[in-house]
C-alpha cells in the first residue's frame, strides 16, 4: 500500500497520467494496482482524498476539514456509536436525523477501486436512501478495506454477515455537482465527499 505515499505530494503522477493518453486505443490495457487505481477513479469522482499514516494525522486531518467548513457546532448525522466515541473529544453534536445535519460522518463497508466509489450498508445508512443524506459527507475508512469490484465486495459482505444479512447496500460514486448531467448519473446523488484513510496494512 506504498502506492499512497508515492501518488500524494510526488510530482511524478503526473507523467503517469500522461502515459495512458499516449497508448492507442488498440492496446492492450494496463493493470494497474487496485490502491492506485482506487486513488485515479476517486479523484476523477470529484472526491477529496486524505491519506493518513497514523490515528493522531486522522485527528489533525479532522480538525482541518471541520475548521474549513466551520461545522464543528453543527449538528452531525452519524449512526456508528463506536465512531462517535473514538472521535468524542472533538465535542461534535451527534444525532440520527439527517435532516438539518451538516455533514454525514460515517465508516464504510469497502472502498471499490474499478468505481473509485463508497460501498455503504444498513450498518452506516440504516435505512435512509442516498438523497436523503446530508450534501457533504466524511468517511472514515481502512486501506484493508479497499476492494477490485463491487461484486468481490458484496461476496465479502456475504462471507462476514452469514447469519443476517445487512440491508440497503449501496455505491456513493458521485462526489461533486456537475452542470450537465448524462444518462449515467441520471438517479444519482451528488455529494461533497472527504475520504480520511487510515494506512492499516
Amino acid at each position: 500500500m506504498n502506492i499512497f505515499k508515492k501518488l500524494f505530494g510526488s510530482k511524478s503522477t503526473s507523467s503517469k497520467g500522461n502515459i495512458k493518453e499516449e497508448r492507442g486505443k488498440y492496446m492492450p490495457e494496463v493493470n494497474i494496482p487496485a490502491d492506485e487505481k482506487f486513488t485515479i477513479n476517486f479523484k476523477k469522482n470529484g472526491g477529496k482524498f486524505i491519506y493518513c499514516d497514523s490515528k493522531s494525522e486522522i485527528a489533525d486531518a479532522f480538525q482541518s476539514i471541520l475548521q474549513e467548513n466551520k461545522w464543528d457546532k453543527d449538528p452531525v448525522f452519524c449512526n456508528d456509536q463506536l465512531l462517535q466515541n473514538n472521535f468524542k473529544s472533538f465535542n461534535l453534536n451527534f444525532t440520527e436525523k439527517t435532516q438539518g445535519s451538516s455533514f454525514f460522518f460515517s465508516k464504510c463497508e469497502y472502498l471499490i477501486a474499478d468505481e473509485g466509489g463508497i460501498l455503504l450498508c444498513s450498518k452506516q445508512i440504516g435505512e435512509h436512501r442516498l438523497p436523503n443524506l446530508p450534501t457533504n459527507v466524511v468517511i472514515y475508512a481502512n486501506t484493508s478495506q479497499l476492494v477490485d469490484t463491487i461484486g468481490e465486495g458484496l461476496r465479502l459482505i456475504k462471507n462476514k454477515d452469514k447469519q443476517k444479512l445487512p440491508s440497503n447496500i449501496t455505491t456513493i460514486k458521485h462526489f461533486e455537482t456537475k452542470k450537465e448531467k448524462d444518462f449515467l448519473s441520471y438517479g444519482s446523488s451528488s455529494k461533497n465527499l472527504y475520504l480520511l484513510l487510515l494506512e492499516d496494512l
